[in-house]
């Protein structure tokens, strides 16, 4: 257990920054596999929807730092290749 005053802030500062993270990984996690469930079936149209919502949030997270920016531009660049092959 935190011993200082400045330890036991830190501790309290950890924990709200945690269920912020785990939220906007969450959210993150949930809109890439709306893509990646859309490719899998084969609609163009809604693989397309959702990556209009998936790109922002895998850039804010690489913003944040959940994930590294060269991570998530690989992932969006994956996506958005995979969906340009769904329509060939």
């Amino acid at each position: 257990m935190a011993n200082t005053s400045s330890a036991r802030k830190a501790a309290r500062k950890i924990a709200r920054r945690t269920t912020i993270n785990q939220a906007r990984r969450s959210r993150m996690r949930s809109a890439v596999r709306k893509v990646e469930e859309a490719i899998a079936a084969g609609d163009r149209n809604k693989a397309l929807e959702a990556m209009k919502e998936a790109e922002p949030q895998l850039m804010r997270a690489a913003q944040s730092g959940q994930v590294h920016r060269n991570a998530a531009s690989r992932k969006v660049s994956r996506l958005a290749h995979q969906i340009a092959k769904l329509s060939k």
